[in-house]
């Protein structure tokens, strides 16, 4: 019998009105049935039968922050997914699409900041915005909350590993969904924020040199991944207005509200919010002060020289008007460190020493800091003793122990200086490589250990670090976070501008400092001193000091003998940051950061006398009375043990197993060729000596790095081996130039400069031969250079050598 639908519709009606609910209800299961709630800024449920974490979420359309990091890292320098490393803040919402959840980053780059929201809405619906993630929803009955399976989001590559990866040239790798999952016992949340992890495995060839270096399995790299979901600072932070010359970073956006006339690129100070108990007092203690925390695995006595360090702080929040505003503690047991709520000091371990680093995370609307993160390499402490052994050979005299003891004692030094540098960087201020020609003038700057010679002849090491903040950093403290009560802030800034010029403060940025070819000569990385001829004339006179005092004394009794090798690179190559230095003076220039309105604009080169005596110096390290190595050092100098190598930190050698003295000298050679003839310096001298004819011009640098290599006599020089090293110096150098002529880069009227310089060169050697030692290299040198005039194409140009890492230190 055909079914009747209308005496069906007829039996539903007359049934009362909650019976099919309840009979529904019976047989639906509950989506969140065996889960735990916990309560806080988002809902949180785990549920371990299935192994999810999923959101209660509130409010949609409402923007919150998120942040990812990495609790557990890679272990490598050269890729860099280190132990703690914090990502991006990113500003997202999540907005329903029917079924599913939708987050979405909104494009904080490009804004519109007026008043008028139609104004706003035409910069927001110009540029894209990302949605970084779908879910469906699982459950929206209870409360008032939406209840999405984020588990699929917590176990995608959020932080950017694969990419970092391909990047360092370890492979194509990809997470592995199976071996992949939320971490349910991790998945924390508090009023404020919401603490989620998980573990990634990421599938590759595992063929990089790196991964291969520290993961157990490289085709299975296994991290963790942390989520912060963190609730929009509240209202009262005043943001503070960039300027070039406030010592801090920048932070903002294109802004198409701004008048015709000014700029769009606005941009802010980061900072963390201060705020006075007492507004009207100068000094008064804070309603909430800033306090970074150490990691506690973190050992002694690197611990107490860490936190010792970073609250040198302490003082210069003082001086801005701010009583007990910043500490630095031991990190509770309790506390995990990639909670958002917590700035913290990383002692973080690679297979490699590498660089440290401090990470200021910034809500994108503000600049406001929300989280200060510190990365502190474990390995770095462990150079800065060896070259203070390497320095002091101490293994080998009477007083061992009271000299190894001087050695740590300068590397802890360094650690207080490095603790409060990172902690700078995190509480928002740039690097100054201006400021240590003041000396201790700020712990902004990269600082090199202030060596000298003592009575006895022997190398000191005692203060060869400064002690607590500086000058510079009294001053970006206050620009930064003082607060000038009820007067006008752009007219006290501008005073503390003011101030600090007239007091001698010099700023000078990474931009100006990282290039072989920078200009400026103050901006420079690992200098000392206000002179850098005459800092460069000590520094070689440490370096011939602990050359002859080298050997065995310089090893620890425990280590095996190939280590020599390593300990020596830094001390030959002592002078390769004040080489620099004087590299800066040759077609420098000098100019300030400022704005059109208040800095006084143009640049200034450095005297030609200068510049001439930077030349003689660079020339002089060309040299095989600085290239040969004393008798003492070569007869010291042994090969690896079995089951040991060299390493990066080794010279390279092509007389294995032996150390290759030939190698040494092309090295050192290459660091000053590189900076000698850096193609903008070369740019830089035809422009100076064409503006000027008593500035140095290409012809003058040429002439006299020609001069000082095949030209010179060694007849003179001591050391063993003198004339063979001197060889291979001359060698670097016409290779050095040949490279910086094919490399395309000098302007036209210069490339023709050096090819005359080339073609003369190739005259003289051709003519003068010299003696037996000479003059096989010089006929070479002579056909090499007219092959590459004749037909560049025909000569296969030789790289400079490799030179051993130098920084950090």
């Amino acid at each position: 019998m055909k079914p009747n639908p209308h005496w069906m519709l007829a039996v539903l009606l007359l049934l009362p009105l909650g019976s099919a609910n309840a009979k529904r209800d019976e047989k639906t299961p509950d989506p969140l049935a065996g889960s735990t709630r916990k309560d806080g800024f988002f809902e949180v449920w785990t549920d371990p039968a299935k192994g999810r974490v999923l959101l209660g979420v509130e409010k949609l359309d409402e923007p919150f922050l998120l942040v990812t990091s990495l609790p557990h890292g890679l272990g490598s320098n050269d890729v860099g997914l280190d132990r703690g490393q914090p990502g991006n803040v990113r500003e997202v919402e999540f907005r329903r699409a029917g079924p599913r959840l939708l987050l979405v980053e909104r494009n904080t780059r490009y804004v519109a900041s007026a008043d008028d929201a139609a104004e706003r809405a035409s910069a927001r619906e110009a540029f894209a915005e990302s949605v970084l993630w779908a879910g469906d929803i699982v459950a929206s009955k209870r409360s008032t909350r939406i209840v999405v399976d984020f588990s699929s989001f917590l176990s995608s590559d959020r932080h950017g590993v694969a990419e970092r990866l391909d990047a360092t040239k370890q492979g194509k790798y990809l997470v592995d969904d199976k071996r992949s999952a939320a971490l349910l016992d991790d998945a924390k949340t508090f009023p404020d924020n919401t603490e989620l992890e998980a573990i990634l495995t990421f599938n590759g060839d595992g063929k990089g040199e790196f991964v291969r270096q520290v993961a157990m399995d490289p085709t299975a790299l296994s991290v963790r991944q942390h989520v912060s979901l963190v609730r929009l600072p509240g209202a009262g932070y005043k943001p503070r207005a960039f300027h070039p010359g406030s010592g801090a970073f920048g932070q903002g956006a294109i802004d198409f509200s701004q008048p015709l006339a000014a700029s769009l690129d606005v941009r802010w100070q980061p900072r963390f919010r201060l705020e006075k108990t007492d507004p009207t007092a100068a000094v008064s203690t804070v309603k909430k002060p800033i306090v970074f925390y150490l990691d506690p695995g973190t050992p002694e006595p690197v611990r107490s020289a860490l936190l010792d360090g970073a609250n040198w702080w302490k003082s210069a929040f003082e001086k801005a008007g701010y009583k007990d505003a910043f500490r630095a503690e031991l990190l509770p047991a309790d506390a995990d460190p990639m909670d958002i709520r917590y700035n913290t000091i990383l002692w973080v371990h690679r297979a490699t020493r590498g660089w440290s680093y401090g990470a200021a995370l910034t809500d994108p609307r503000t600049g406001e800091i929300i989280k200060g993160a510190v990365t502190l390499g474990s390995q770095r402490v462990r150079q800065d003793i060896l070259i203070a052994e390497a320095l002091t050979a101490p293994y080998d005299k009477r007083n061992a122990n009271e000299l190894a003891q001087r050695a740590e004692a300068m590397a802890l030094a360094r650690l207080r200086q490095l603790a409060a540098h990172e902690v700078g960087h995190a509480l928002g201020f740039a690097h100054n490589f201006a400021a240590s020609r003041e000396g201790n003038g700020s712990v902004m700057d990269y600082p090199h250990p202030m060596l000298r010679v003592a009575s006895d002849g022997a190398v000191a090491l005692a203060d060869a670090y400064g002690v607590g903040v500086g000058p510079w950093d009294d001053y970006i403290v206050k620009y930064g976070y003082a607060d000038f009560g009820g007067a006008d802030e752009t007219a006290a800034l501008a005073q503390l501008r003011r101030d600090a010029e007239a007091a001698g403060l010099e700023y000078l940025n990474d931009a100006d400092a990282r290039s072989p070819g920078m200009a400026h000569p103050d901006a420079l990385l690992w200098d000392y001193g206000k002179n850098s001829l005459a800092t460069f004339d000590l520094l070689l006179d440490v370096r011939r000091r602990a050359l002859a005092g080298f050997g065995t004394g310089a090893l620890p009794p425990a280590r095996q003998l190939g280590e020599l090798e390593a300990r020596l690179v830094p001390i030959y190559l002592l002078h390769r940051y004040q080489t620099e230095a004087v590299a800066r003076l040759l077609a420098g220039a000098s100019y300030r950061y400022g704005l059109a309105g208040d800095t006084k604009p143009g640049t200034q080169a450095v005297a030609a006398s200068d510049q001439r005596a930077a030349l003689d110096r660079l020339v002089r390290t060309l040299s095989a009375a600085e290239l040969a190595l004393p008798p003492n050092v070569l007869d010291s100098l042994t090969p690896p043990a079995a089951d040991y190598e060299r390493g990066r930190e080794y010279f390279a050698t092509r007389t294995a197993p032996l150390f290759d003295p030939f190698a040494a000298a092309q090295a050192a050679s290459a660091q000053t060729l590189t900076f000698l003839f850096d193609p903008a310096r070369l740019n830089r001298l035809a422009w100076q000596h064409a503006r000027d004819a008593a500035q140095p011009g290409v012809d003058d640098v040429l002439d006299a790095a020609f001069r000082g290599t095949w030209q010179r006599d060694t007849k003179t020089d001591a050391a063993p081996g003198a004339a063979a090293v001197q060889i291979a110096a001359n060698w670097t150098m016409l290779d050095a130039l040949l490279a910086v002529v094919d490399a395309g880069q000098l302007h036209a009227q210069v490339e023709a400069q050096a090819r005359a310089r080339l073609a003369s060169w190739r005259e003289w050697l051709a003519a003068n031969p010299g003696g037996a030692t000479t003059a096989a290299n010089r006929k070479q040198a002579a056909t090499l250079i007219g092959q590459y005039l004749a037909d560049p194409k025909s000569v296969k140009l030789r790289p400079l050598p490799p030179v051993p890492p130098g920084a950090p230190i």
